[in-house]
């Protein structure tokens, strides 16, 4: 059975066929890093990594190059960085607010099972790129200068919008377009612009004399070309990012390329609300991947059940983040991985399952037949198609913690929890015994439950935690 996926740009499900299957190339837009990533902001991460596992499946590991950016200069990161660090100069400010926030992005997405990807280039490692790519343009008449600014013109991409598939009037509206007396036309967009007094700033591109820095689109454009050619096989991203965004990242790319397209299909996941309403700071209920690992709904919650309520939804329906779901996604996995106990190693993937994920990333289809597959106590394919999507299979990995009483009273911190267990594994590794056991009374006096036991891989000592019951 042939991959299909579901294109965007043609608004149909095609079979999959790369430009080149030795070299099979995928751009996904990743995190501006002002704040820590929320709950919407992972969904694509985990529907990309499934893609990504299953293209190197079929085409081999080595032939496969998946790149996701890093947006490090951005007017959110400049405000963020002003609001945290107001006694440091602006530059040493959004320094700390970028390293701080991306390593935590990073940590995120590793406790959600997702592997790291070929590429991760940042903004500010590519401003030589994005300057060629705008002098290009300018030298084409597809971008002018005015007033210090750089604008693409976007009469000069006559079929502008089809993405989209917007009309004029709509796209102005979706754009939020800044007005401004300088535009030869409203829709025209910022590829560079002055930078104010303290922000950072580069040589500008086109003889403009005052320093400045790129927008937002072009990031994109010169990251991707930089790293997978002037044009690549699958661009991905959520479904908000559709208009202006990534139509602005088509008209760049192919007016610099003089190409027909900047990648052959176009891919976007579904919006993400939480129990039933748009996820908002203003409404409560704006959730971050951070929280869902510490304390959400007085559980710290094991990134593995996260991942696997996001993958109950196929990637392009709205998906309702919900108390319930989460937790009956967490007791699907402890009921499966208790029945693991024992039973060996994986085998070889089974069909069935491979042929739903072909289907355009039918992952409820996939989790059907994972249910069929432990019914039948077919552990080796059980265990093989568990760890093609990311899961360990290990019961120890998925504890779900209470931190907070029925009173949310704090229960345990998590992190004085495992401070406390590290602690006591060193006096363990020391042979100091009297001190572990006084760890673990005063872990006891805590609510909190130890089990020691052996990794049947390692033979080594593991340790894990519960609130006692």
């Amino acid at each position: 059975m042939a991959l299909k996926l579901y294109n965007t740009l043609t608004r149909k499900k095609e079979v999959f066929e790369p430009l080149d299957p030795s070299n099979v190339r995928m751009y996904v837009c990743g995190p501006t890093v002002y704040d820590f990533a929320h709950i919407g902001n992972a969904r694509p991460v985990i529907v990309f990594d499934v893609l990504f596992r299953l293209l190197r499946h079929i085409y081999g590991p080595e032939h496969v190059t998946y790149v996701r950016n890093i947006t490090d200069v951005d007017d959110k990161i400049n405000a963020r960085a002003a609001e945290e660090y107001p006694d440091l100069p602006l530059n040493e400010a959004i320094r700390r607010v970028t390293e701080k926030t991306e390593a935590q992005f990073h940590k995120d997405m590793a406790a959600l099972g997702a592997l790291p990807p070929s590429v991760q280039p940042r903004a500010t490692e590519h401003i030589a790129q994005m300057k060629a790519m705008i002098e290009r343009l300018v030298q084409k008449g597809c971008a002018y200068v005015a007033e210090d600014h750089v604008l693409f013109h976007v009469a000069s991409m006559p079929d502008y919008g089809k993405l989209s598939g917007r009309s004029l009037d709509e796209m102005i509206a979706g754009a939020r377009v800044e007005v401004a007396p300088f535009k030869r036309d409203p829709m025209d967009f910022v590829l560079w612009k002055p930078s104010k007094p303290g922000e950072p700033s580069w040589p500008s591109p086109a003889d403009i004399t005052a320093r400045g820095r790129p927008g937002w689109h072009i990031e994109c454009s010169a990251m991707a070309e930089a790293h997978l050619g002037d044009v690549f096989d699958i661009h991905g991203g959520g479904i908000d990012l559709v208009f202006p965004h990534h139509e602005n990242e088509i008209a760049q790319s192919r007016c610099a390329h003089d190409t027909k397209i900047m990648a052959q299909v176009w891919m976007h996941n579904g919006f993400l609300q939480v129990e039933g309403e748009k996820m908002a700071k203003s409404f409560g209920n704006f959730v971050t991947v951070h929280e869902l690992l510490e304390e959400w709904h007085s559980y710290a919650w094991p990134g593995e059940a996260l991942r696997f309520n996001m993958l109950r939804t196929q990637y392009r329906q709205p998906l309702d983040w919900t108390l319930a779901g989460l937790d009956e996604a967490h007791k699907t996995l402890w009921e499966w991985y208790g029945d693991l106990e024992g039973k060996g190693s994986a085998t070889g993937l089974p069909g069935p399952m491979v042929d739903a994920l072909l289907d355009d990333l039918n992952t409820p289809k996939a989790i059907a037949e994972m249910h069929k597959l432990h019914s039948a106590g077919h552990w080796g394919r059980f265990r093989a198609t568990l760890e093609f999507l990311g899961f360990s299979g290990d019961r120890a990995k998925i504890e779900r913690v209470k931190v907070r009483d029925e009173q949310g009273v704090s229960v345990a911190p998590k992190a004085k929890v495992d401070a406390l267990i590290s602690a006591r594994n060193a006096a363990r590794a020391a042979k100091n015994f009297k001190e572990a056991d006084r760890i673990r009374d005063e872990l006891e006096a805590m609510g909190i439950t130890l089990k020691d036991a052996k990794d049947p891989k390692t033979g080594k000592l593991v340790t894990t935690w519960e609130v006692a019951r």
